[in-house]
C-alpha cells in the first residue's frame, strides 16, 4: 500500500517543481534599463552626443548620436567592454529619490543657451521615466547637484 500512494505522491512532487519558474532573484526586470549621456545642440563632432544603455549586465553605446528628443531616446546600441560596464554599473545607485517625484521632462533649461543637457531615461518594471537635465546647476534643485557630477565623472569615464 505505501508503493501506491508514494509513486503518485512522487510524480505529483516532481510535476510541481518542474512547472515552476525560476525567480530572478536579482534587483532588476530582465527588460529594465538605465540610457544616460550628455548632449549639445550647437556643436560639431562625435562628442555632441553621448548617449550610453546599461542593461542586463552590459553597457551599450548609441551610435546614432541624435540630438534626444522630448520622449524616450531610440538608440543604435553596441556593446562595449565589461571594463567600462564595471566603471559605471552602479549608476542606478546614485539616482536621488527626488527624482522618482518629478514629472518626465525638462529640469531647467538644458541646452537653452549652449551649455548642454544630460540624459536619463529609466525604464522600470515596464514603465519608462525620462528627464533631460540641465547642466547648470544654478537651474536644477540643489538635490540633484551631486548626481549630476557623478553622471558627468561616468560618462567622461567611458568616453572616447
Amino acid at each position: 500500500m505505501k508503493t501506491k500512494t508514494t509513486l503518485p505522491l512522487s510524480l505529483f512532487v516532481i510535476g510541481l517543481f518542474s512547472n515552476c519558474k525560476k525567480e530572478c532573484s536579482c534587483n532588476q526586470q530582465l527588460d529594465d534599463y538605465l540610457v544616460f549621456g550628455n548632449y549639445y545642440g550647437m556643436c560639431a563632432g562625435e562628442t555632441c552626443v553621448e548617449i550610453f544603455k546599461i542593461e542586463n549586465g552590459t553597457l551599450y553605446e548609441d551610435s546614432n548620436d541624435n540630438y534626444p528628443p522630448d520622449g524616450a531616446y531610440t538608440g543604435n546600441y553596441s556593446a562595449l567592454t565589461s571594463a567600462k560596464y564595471d566603471l559605471v554599473k552602479d549608476l542606478s545607485n546614485h539616482i536621488p529619490t527626488q527624482l522618482l517625484n518629478e514629472s518626465d521632462g525638462y529640469i531647467g533649461i538644458p541646452d537653452a543657451y549652449d551649455q548642454g543637457g544630460y540624459v536619463l531615461e529609466l525604464k522600470e518594471n515596464g514603465t519608462v521615466r525620462y528627464w533631460r537635465i540641465d547642466t547648470d546647476t544654478s537651474g536644477i534643485p540643489t538635490y540633484l547637484h551631486a548626481f549630476t557630477d557623478t553622471l558627468r565623472s561616468y560618462i567622461d569615464k567611458i568616453s572616447d
